[in-house]
């Protein structure tokens, strides 16, 4: 009965900006990795930026510099701050909650959210 809620998804600009978030309870969020997925149709689904439990990120190359992945602890949030979006940047956003942050940046987290569409037009 776990559940992960997703929101901050729109559409944007290129060259905008929009900040989604992943919220969980206390108890989960504290003890555990998170990540954030993007899936386009017709393409694999690919990691954008993860963060462990000790709050260490990894991002993905497409988005070094331009995207920031930080938790809020006090809203139980993971947040992920999207600036100089491009519109290769359009997809479905997920998130994946698990014990390990190796787990986390294959994407195999046990708990996935139900995700947030993105669109960036050019």
């Amino acid at each position: 009965q776990v559940q992960l809620v997703e929101s901050g998804g729109g559409l944007v600009p290129a060259g905008g900006s929009l900040r989604l978030s992943c919220s969980t309870s206390d108890n989960i969020f504290r003890s555990n990795s998170m990540g954030w997925f993007r899936q386009a149709p017709g393409k694999q689904r690919e990691l954008v930026a993860a963060i462990s439990s000790g709050d260490t990120t990894h991002y993905a190359d497409s988005v070094m510099g331009r995207f920031t992945i930080s938790r809020d602890g006090a809203q139980n949030t993971v947040n992920l701050q999207m600036n100089s979006l491009k519109p290769e940047d359009t997809g479905i956003y997920y998130c994946n909650l698990g014990r390990t942050f190796v787990g986390v940046l294959t994407g195999r987290g046990r708990y996935w959210g139900q995700g947030t569409q993105v669109t960036v037009s050019s």
